[in-house]
């Protein structure tokens, strides 16, 4: 074996990928290197914390938190699958194993995907809150949050087997340096030596249904939301029924935007320095920022985080 190779016959497949990372510049390694440990350790303890505060304030134990802790524990999960790989290449030559490259692009799909479904499922709650008030406890029961919840796993998985199944029928025999700083779809298809037209259509049927069912419905809720906000004739009624989607339409903007520049792009254009930076939107700022999105304005977070403090210096004391 040489240079993450292994012969087989007249060809060759690659064992291992080079993950070339955000830059090349040596005197920009060390202090991106610090900037995004900074925002790894804000976004581990930062999400960690909002699970950890919904899990022991029952009076959080309400369908708009619960979907808030779900987002909380795959932004988590989301962050360290990319940030410690991506730290590496800043420090040293980030060498993966095959293995581990496709189990990257697993969990990298998975989480994607996660995202995508868990911020329609709160678009939602946010319809039957604000246009259906009295009904909200029946219709947002704990059995509709399950299978939403249930939904949006199923998803994640279903989208990211089909999308390592398909990189695991091809051949890497060309180069084994990704232009990246993850195993991510679009890079490792610039790679291949073998057809991808099957890996492009399963990325079209799959991308296509995680972006436009989510797309639709976040607009449709929107559209009922804003209709309903616009018959309030309380200007502190407005004021109300706007903050209480705020969190999520900066969060929604924040994902889907910068998600949909990647996605929409076809997979054997060529990849520039500047493709890196819309993902680094969406797998590292995205989480980083939404536990702060949703707890800077939110009183019942801030109440929450007081009676915990207030329980853990009388416990010390």
């Amino acid at each position: 074996m040489s240079n993450g190779r292994i012969a087989s016959g007249n060809d060759s497949s690659v064992t291992e990928f080079i993950l070339l990372g955000l830059t090349q510049q040596p005197e920009l390694q060390l202090p991106l290197f610090f900037l995004f440990l900074g925002i790894y350790v804000v976004t581990v303890v930062g999400n960690l914390g909002l699970i950890v505060l919904i899990g022991l304030n029952p009076h959080l134990h309400t369908p708009m938190y619960y979907f808030l802790f779900n987002l909380s524990f795959i932004d988590l999960c989301y962050s360290c699958v990319i940030s410690p790989r991506m730290l590496v290449s800043f420090v040293k030559q980030n060498i993966i194993s095959y293995a581990e490259c496709m189990t990257q692009l697993f969990f990298y799909s998975f989480f994607v995907i996660d995202e995508c479904c868990i911020l329609t499922s709160m678009a939602y709650d946010r319809y039957v809150a604000i246009c259906k008030p009295l009904l909200y406890k029946v219709t947002m029961s704990l059995q509709v949050c399950l299978m939403l919840t249930v939904w949006t796993f199923v998803m994640g998985f279903a989208g990211a087997v089909a999308h390592t199944a398909c990189m695991l029928r091809l051949t890497f025999c060309d180069s084994n340096i990704i232009n990246h700083f993850a195993c991510d779809i679009h890079p490792l298809l610039q790679l291949s030596c073998t057809s991808t037209y099957i890996n492009e259509l399963v990325a079209f049927i799959v991308v296509g249904i995680n972006v436009t069912v989510p797309s639709l419905t976040l607009f449709v809720s929107y559209t009922q939301i804003l209709s309903n906000i616009l018959r309030i004739h309380s200007t502190h009624g407005r004021s109300k029924a706007f903050s209480t989607c705020s969190s999520h339409i900066i969060a929604v903007c924040l994902f889907f935007g910068s998600a949909a520049f990647m996605f929409l792009k076809p997979s054997h254009a060529e990849s520039l320095p500047q493709d890196k930076v819309p993902p680094i939107f969406y797998t590292i700022v995205g989480p980083m920022m939404n536990p702060f999105i949703y707890s800077l304005r939110n009183k019942d977070v801030h109440v929450a985080l007081s009676k915990t403090l207030k329980k853990s210096i009388l416990f010390k004391s």
